[in-house]
């Protein structure tokens, strides 16, 4: 049985992956059937690149059979769609974020949940193989038990060359729902540890003064279960110079009892320090799995839920942590419990 896959919005620079991997595994699993952009502009420049022969995504839902709705438009309209698609009885796979108001994610779970859905995150962190080396090692114990974990998710603004829509009101939705969801996920991925607290967020304008409703940044205290304190800071503060080929993207820091470990977005390795030893260690990559997640939905879709990652239940966990994340920041909450 091959997925037939429909994609809807192609308004954010991580459709190009999500398209690449669908379109690569077609014969295998998948196959893709439709493309749809409601911006003119965005489908008239994209139009050959992608297939994209719809204007309207209700209008290609009702013409094109398809099993799953790809979901890549502005962050404010996603869940519009991802609803829509959920009550036509479609799976959804979304890029991050899902959704922008946790109401909407209340909505689009309860849907999930009476209809026997699946829907999930292209939470690619998961794909590359120095953060499994560094899974590896922390289930292995080589670090002994965490209590510390520090995450860098630092991206650039890059103002005048992100989509216009980014600084628009309403359609953004916040840097913490944007970014913290791949920490929240990676985090509980490599720890098996659950969180269980966001204890302070805060975001705020900084460098984006032309745009004050923009909070470009965002930061987070968290709890895990066995009191773990992790420190985030998602902010878009990395000087677009350098884009994201320095540390301070995804960079990834875990305090243990026997040991401190690390690696970041653009390492090939991952770094260790032990308490029995004088000398750090360094360790290469796994060979990594790009499209993985892609995979593991379409493999949950199809009734194998063996070693997903991440399975739908994880996605939608942290997708709900990084809400109730932005939700504290944006009302000044603190010590928000996460049931």
């Amino acid at each position: 049985m091959s997925v037939r896959i429909a994609f809807m919005g192609f308004r954010q620079e991580h459709i190009d992956s999500m398209y690449r991997f669908a379109a690569a595994e077609d014969g295998r699993g998948c196959t893709v059937v439709a493309a749809c952009e409601e911006d003119p502009g965005v489908r008239t420049a994209l139009a050959a690149k992608y297939s994209i022969a719809y204007s309207n995504y209700r209008m290609m839902l009702d013409t094109v059979p398809c099993d799953v709705v790809e979901v890549c438009d502005y962050f404010g309209k996603r869940a519009a769609v991802v609803i829509e698609a959920l009550r036509r009885g479609k799976h959804v796979l979304c890029d991050k974020p899902i959704c922008t108001t946790l109401e909407e994610f209340r909505q689009i779970q309860k849907l999930r949940n009476e209809r026997g859905l699946v829907v999930s995150i292209a939470l690619d962190l998961r794909d590359r193989g120095n953060y499994q080396r560094m899974r590896e090692l922390v289930q292995d114990g080589a670090i002994g038990e965490v209590h510390g974990v520090s995450v860098s998710g630092q991206h650039p603004l890059l103002i005048g060359i992100r989509p216009a829509w980014y600084f628009e009101e309403g359609k953004h939705g916040g840097t913490l729902n944007d970014l913290s969801v791949h920490a929240f996920d990676i985090i509980r991925w490599i720890t098996s540890m659950e969180f269980v607290e966001i204890t302070a967020a805060r975001n705020w304008n900084a460098f984006a003064k032309d745009f004050p409703h923009f909070h470009d940044g965002a930061q987070f205290l968290a709890q895990m279960e066995n009191g773990c304190g992790v420190l985030g800071d998602v902010s878009y503060f990395m000087p677009d110079s350098q884009g994201r080929v320095i540390d301070q993207y995804w960079r990834l820091t875990m305090y243990g009892t026997e040991g401190v470990i690390e690696t970041s977005y653009p390492r090939g390795t991952v770094w260790m320090a032990r308490r029995d030893r004088s000398d750090p260690e360094v360790f290469p990559s796994l060979p990594g799995t790009p499209g993985g997640y892609l995979r593991s939905f379409v493999r949950e879709i199809t009734g194998d839920c063996r070693n997903l990652s991440p399975s739908s239940a994880d996605a939608m966990r942290a997708a709900g942590i990084a809400l109730k994340a932005q939700h504290a920041a944006d009302n000044r909450l603190s010590q928000v419990k996460l049931c």
